[in-house]
């Protein structure tokens, strides 16, 4: 027997009608989409930007380099890191003499910088070195007089035993121990000087000499006096040979025998 058919139930309270479905929308048309673009590209074009957002770009910026600079010099750092410490020292040797290089051509520029400062006094300062040089010479050559410090030695001959070559070992002790001007008995003693004869026929360069022979001699006292009292030495030498021997220091001698400049005959200076 066939069951009946089930009756609806009626719809609960509150609960809504199921919906109809709704309606798909419209497409848009091809002058809405043209419309959209050209929207979107003003609003795009051209950029707008605020001072905020270019500051932002340029500290970003910064960062960057910054840390672009960091990694280029870490990179460096690791090569020296991993170099040997033969390499290390050469390194080190090679940035020593380019310091020392570039220094001395800071000194070579500076002074080359002063001399150009100085041009204008620079012909008076080379005639004063001229005449310095000169007087230094002259004094050498004993053609002009001179004064300083140093010693007299007073040599008597009573018994006439003194030997011209014992005036000439006291000329070479003197020069030994820095004797830079000499004369005896009014004779300048210079570089060529030659001594001849003996007692009453005592010569120095040609010109007679009689005792006592006065040698009056510019240097340091100090080391002249004691060059001449040596055991064995000058003063003892002509001790025994009866002669009397005294020897002064002086704060102040004067050389004041002079000879005649000398014009060489066949030499000349080789200085262009």
């Amino acid at each position: 027997m066939t069951p009946p058919p089930a009756a609806e139930a009626p719809p609960v309270a509150g609960t809504p009608a199921e919906a109809p479905l709704a309606a798909e929308p419209p497409a848009p048309s091809a002058r809405d989409e043209r419309g959209g673009r050209r929207r979107l590209v003003s609003a795009l074009w051209p950029p707008r930007v605020t001072r905020a957002q270019l500051v932002v770009a340029l500290l970003l910026f910064g960062l960057g380099l910054g840390l672009a600079i960091q990694v280029s010099s870490t990179s460096d750092n690791s090569a020296l890191r991993g170099a040997r410490q033969e390499d290390l020292v050469r390194i080190l040797d090679e940035l020593d003499d380019r310091t020392q290089r570039l220094e001395d051509e800071k000194a070579r520029l500076e002074k080359q910088r002063s001399e150009l400062e100085s041009s204008s006094d620079q012909a008076e300062e080379a005639r004063k070195q001229t005449q310095e040089k000169e007087r230094q010479l002259g004094i050498l050559a004993g053609t002009v007089a001179a004064e300083g410090p140093g010693i007299t030695l007073s040599v008597g001959d009573p018994t006439g035993a003194v030997e011209s070559d014992m005036l000439l070992d006291a000329i070479q002790e003197l020069r030994a121990a820095g004797a830079e001007a000499i004369q005896v008995s009014g004779v300048r003693v210079v570089a060529d000087s030659y001594f001849t004869g003996s007692g009453d026929d005592m010569r120095i360069d040609g010109t007679q000499v009689a005792a006592p022979y006065v040698f009056k001699v510019i240097g340091k006292p100090e080391d002249l006096e004691p060059a001449l009292n040596i055991p064995g030495g000058v003063v003892q030498t002509l001790e025994k040979e009866q002669a009397a021997v005294t020897v002064e220091r002086s704060p102040k001698i004067v050389v004041d025998a002079l000879r005649p400049a000398k014009r060489p005959d066949y030499a000349q200076s080789s200085s262009q």
